[in-house]
């Protein structure tokens, strides 16, 4: 459905290119298409990884550079929107054919091998964890029921959840204090920063689940390599930066920029533990646009 949508869409954008200079409607057609970005985000988080655990990894390595060129034609497009319908009109008809491509490839490729290469169990999981990505232009029917097909899937009898406990039983005893793990958890979540986890086998183990994600997450990466996780021009930036931390020549690395108008920062940090053997990479990613723009001082509380 989402395909469909796709072709609908891009035909508007088509249509709309006249207008440029003229109206918003080009740009109302631009805002539109834009959220084919969702429908390529959960193919990366969800359905990959599940592809890559029964050993078919072409998507990741070939389909996510073809995401990111369409993507790249879109922020050309967004940027010569301002100009003349003769320097728009190409590149439009530019990315048009390459998202018909796209969705060719999935109808005739991707999506029919993906249907007999994965059991229900798999495609039961990619469902539940579909909405923290979201849909493009659609949302799903209930016709098929997730919890249901992984049940029939796995009928045995799960053990009863124990009753909660009083007080602190069963916190984990830290460095300093204890903490419930749902305390951790809550936590986690609460901070003003994206956190992930990537432990010495350079495996995607657990990332913060908050309400204000910068960049897409699903449950569908957990497990994953992490290599799989970034678009293939990346990849290399990713090793090298895990080498040096496994080596012990880095402990840290750090990138900023805007996106969207958005100014982030991202953060690296090596993981060691107290025999000094490396445990992981942890990725702490920011939106520092409002703080910025922070001046002088505030050292009263002020709700207003």
């Amino acid at each position: 459905e989402e395909n469909n949508a796709a072709k609908r869409k891009i035909k508007a954008l088509r249509r709309a290119v006249r207008r440029v200079g003229k109206d918003d409607s080009f740009s109302r057609a631009l805002d539109d298409i834009m959220a084919i970005e969702t429908h390529y985000a959960r193919k990366e988080n969800q359905l990959f990884p599940f592809l890559e655990k029964v050993g078919f990894t072409g998507p990741s390595k070939v389909m996510w550079g073809k995401h990111d060129e369409i993507r790249t034609m879109l922020r050309e497009i967004k940027a010569a929107a301002g100009e003349s319908s003769a320097k728009v009109g190409p590149l439009v008809r530019q990315f048009a054919s390459a998202v018909r491509r796209m969705v060719f490839m999935e109808e005739r490729i991707l999506f029919p091998t993906a249907l007999r290469k994965l059991p229900d169990s798999a495609w039961a999981e990619i469902r539940r964890g579909e909405s923290e990505i979201g849909y493009a232009w659609i949302q799903p029917g209930n016709l098929w029921d997730a919890n249901l097909v992984a049940s029939r899937a796995a009928p045995a009898a799960q053990p009863a959840r124990s009753a909660p406990q009083p007080d602190d039983a069963g916190a984990l005893p830290l460095d300093v204090g204890e903490l419930l793990p749902e305390q951790i958890n809550i936590m986690l979540k609460a901070l003003p920063v994206d956190v992930t986890y990537v432990d010495e086998r350079n495996k995607v183990r657990y990332y913060s689940g908050g309400p204000h994600r910068i960049f897409p997450r699903s449950p569908g990466i957990i497990g994953r390599d992490v290599a799989n996780c970034h678009p293939p021009q990346s990849v290399h930036i990713v090793q090298q930066i895990i080498q040096s931390f496994r080596t012990g020549t880095k402990k840290s690395a750090e990138f900023w920029f805007t996106l969207d108008g958005r100014f982030l920062h991202i953060r690296y940090f090596a993981l060691y533990n107290a025999n000094g053997n490396y445990r992981g990479t942890l990725e702490v990613s920011q939106d520092v646009t409002e703080i910025r723009q922070l001046e002088g001082d505030q050292k009263l509380l002020d709700w207003e």
